[in-house]
């Protein structure tokens, strides 16, 4: 487990330097996140030929497994904040509920659209392969 947690940490450090190095308007582990990504699809055709990888990459899923696990945890200091700032709240209440409710229904309306432009270029790509390929078990 110990290898899995500094790996993750590896990965947000980098993504901290990136993002400083870089002047990046990301946040830092949102950075490193993509790099872990980007590592683990880089790796995942040769964990079984270098077992060593492997049980790196084992030891990172184990160990992101258990840090789910606890992931309401996350949320106590968050809930405590909000308990703390209850002024902010009493006094721009009414602005924040309503930014709350129209990102709701942006974020509703963005994913039916993107559902529905995956959902046609799929369809596309499987129509144009049956007729290209002959097979017309329809």
């Amino acid at each position: 487990m110990i290898k899995g947690i500094a790996f993750l940490l590896l990965c947000q450090l980098v993504g901290e330097v990136a993002v400083r190095g870089l002047g990046l308007p990301l946040p830092g582990p949102v950075v490193g996140f993509l790099l872990l990504f980007a590592f683990l699809l880089a790796l995942a055709p040769r964990t079984y030929a270098r077992p060593r990888l492997g049980r790196l990459v084992e030891e990172v899923g184990s160990t992101s497994d258990r840090l789910l696990a606890s992931l309401g945890l996350l949320f106590v200091p968050a809930g405590a904040g909000v308990i703390q700032n209850l002024g902010v709240f009493a006094a721009h209440g009414v602005g924040l509920a309503l930014t709350l409710v129209l990102s709701l229904a942006v974020t509703l309306v963005v994913t039916v659209l993107v559902f529905v432009a995956v959902t046609r270029l799929t369809s596309r790509r499987t129509d144009a392969g049956e007729t290209e390929g002959g097979d017309e078990r329809r």
